[in-house]
């Protein structure tokens, strides 16, 4: 009996827990829809607010900016990032403990103290005679931003795996005739591949999600938050239900496609494995 209220228990906590996550924006989706203006009475079924939403120059504008900016960004953090996991994880134990809570530092910093600092550092960098006329805002210091909160968000995806690897393996392979170099791109790359690209796409997803940080350093620039809560501040338009209903579904078919990489690799490994201790 116990454990049947247990189990009850639970279930309801669950259900609970996901209604207050997902209600919300299943709620958001189906006033995307509304063919009224209002947020209150669902009057009809129209696609007028997505048709609307396309032919929006600002939004395709700002959205452009912040796809290009999350991809330039995102690969640049992920090289970045991996090459520090690797410098980091060649280091002794305790250099590594002292980098690794250095690292986190910008995780659990709140957004609105980095962004400031990144706008106070570029302020210096503009009284010290960079960025010319037209000042140092812009596009640069977007890229720059973005590549700063990103890095930390790679080697704590990066790190685990890579330290689960077989150090034998890279060792082996040197002893067969691979010269260093090689032994990491046909050896510990490979392996690294799935962290690496979910890494990327943890990177891409919070790029096009920021607001803050951009906020405080684009200049004159509008990414697609800022262009969305510059729509907000005047009034609450369906168009902003569609965007979002929009980048709901993108932002969840880049999850899906990361978990269906990473199964893929996870039972790619465990096949080999089965295969190597069959021939052993």
């Amino acid at each position: 009996m116990k454990t049947q209220h247990k189990r009850l228990l639970q279930r309801t906590y669950i259900v609970l827990i996901f209604g207050f996550m997902y209600l919300p924006i299943a709620v958001l989706i189906a006033y995307s829809f509304n063919e009224n203006r209002s947020r209150a009475v669902f009057t009809g079924f129209t696609l007028d607010w997505y048709r609307s939403l396309f032919h929006n120059e600002m939004i395709l504008s700002a959205l452009g900016l912040s796809i290009v900016l999350a991809v330039v960004s995102s690969v640049v953090a992920t090289v970045l990032g991996t090459l520090a996991t690797i410098g980091i994880n060649a280091m002794g134990r305790r250099a590594q403990l002292v980098i690794n809570n250095i690292s986190y530092v910008p995780v659990v910093n709140p957004e609105i103290i980095t962004g400031v600092s990144l706008m106070l550092m570029f302020v210096l960098l503009q009284r010290a005679g960079l960025g010319g006329e037209g000042g140092i805002f812009g596009w640069a210091t977007l890229l720059v931003a973005h590549i700063t909160f990103n890095v930390p968000y790679v080697i704590f995806n990066v790190a685990p795996k890579l330290r689960q690897l077989d150090a034998s393996l890279y060792n082996a392979a040197l002893d067969l005739g691979c010269t260093p170099s090689q032994a990491f791109f046909k050896v510990i790359l490979p392996q690294l591949t799935p962290a690496i690209l979910s890494a990327f796409l943890i990177c891409l997803t919070y790029s096009i999600d920021d607001f803050m940080i951009s906020y405080f350093n684009c200049g004159t620039m509008q990414t697609l938050p800022i262009a969305i809560y510059s729509m907000t501040r005047r009034r609450v338009s369906p168009e902003i239900n569609a965007l979002s209903a929009v980048m709901f579904l993108v932002i969840l078919s880049i999850i899906l496609v990361s978990n269906a990489m990473d199964g893929r690799a996870y039972r790619r490994n465990q096949a080999a494995i089965r295969k190597s201790a069959a021939e052993a």
